[in-house]
């Protein structure tokens, strides 16, 4: 069975079952009439409530047609660990769990998921450790970092392993649901096949890039910034959509960081080469632009 009918299947079973209990953790298995927004730390927790009478239309109708991702929740700490399954299966997400690195490691190493969200401070094997060896095996799942060191340092050390986003403790659920959303838009694990356009090619595995034959090195920006321009070849990237997916930051209009990496990136795969690939669409953003007659 191939890996995208292995998915399909465990997503209908997900479905199926996404209100079961399971892994030890008891929760209320029926659906609150309130959304519960919880702000969690080592010392107490902060409750209030959220009226969802606004909300129910929306989520009835992204129910008809939107497939049931299913998330890998990495924690330590029943407490928290229980709130966010149960908030996040009331929003319809199929959460699997465990509370240490190593049964955290197995899981996602013999599941296909859509998002994996570990602990850092985990018993056995710590998160950043965990997400290295899952990047180390070639998975490319979304991680997002839990974590109550709220400092620079833990930032790029979680970031260094592969990580995708990284949200301090404490934290309010709808923040949590932002980031799970905006990590879930930009798409399930890719396959690493190499990526091409005209004479142009990239290897997600290993991370090279090579232009007419020729090894380019590239930056650990630059390569993120092609790595998605070539996932999106022909498609007008707005400078918002780039910063967000290669920053993880909100953008700011005044800031020329899309388009400094742009030069950069444009005079070592273009300059010198033949056809030149990326194109500015003035007033729009830019575009990876693969002509038709070297297709």
């Amino acid at each position: 069975m191939d890996r995208s009918m292995d998915r399909s299947g465990m997503r209908m079973a997900a479905a199926q079952n996404c209100f079961q209990e399971s892994d030890g953790i008891s929760t209320d298995s029926r659906c609150s009439e309130q959304l519960v927004e919880r702000c969690h730390n080592s010392v107490g927790q902060g409750i209030r409530p959220v009226d969802a009478g606004s909300l129910s239309l929306r989520v009835a109708q992204e129910l008809e047609t939107r497939e049931i991702m299913r998330i890998l929740l990495v924690e330590d700490d029943l407490d928290l660990a229980q709130f966010i399954r149960k908030g996040l299966k009331e929003e319809q997400y199929a959460v699997d769990f465990a509370a240490d690195g190593e049964k955290g490691l197995e899981l996602a190493l013999g599941n296909p998921y859509d998002l994996l969200i570990l602990d850092i401070m985990l018993p056995k094997l710590d998160g950043l450790t965990l997400c290295r060896r899952v990047r180390a095996k070639g998975n490319v799942t979304p991680v997002l970092l839990l974590t109550a060191r709220n400092t620079v340092e833990a930032k790029v050390s979680g970031f260094d392993t592969g990580a995708d986003q990284f949200l301090p403790k404490p934290f309010a659920f709808a923040e949590l649901l932002a980031r799970i959303r905006a990590l879930l838009r930009r798409g399930g694990p890719q396959q690493l096949v190499h990526l091409k356009a005209a004479n142009l090619e990239l290897d997600p595995a290993s991370h090279r890039v090579w232009r007419a034959g020729q090894e380019i090195p590239l930056t650990n920006k630059e390569y993120a910034l092609l790595e998605f321009l070539l996932r999106n070849k022909n498609r007008v990237l707005t400078r918002t959509a780039i910063i967000e997916h290669v920053w993880d930051i909100s953008y700011d209009p005044m800031t020329n960081i899309v388009d400094a990496h742009i030069r950069a990136l444009r005079a070592k795969i273009d300059r010198g080469f033949s056809p030149s690939l990326i194109a500015t669409v003035r007033g729009a953003g830019y575009m990876l632009e693969e002509p038709e007659s070297v297709v």
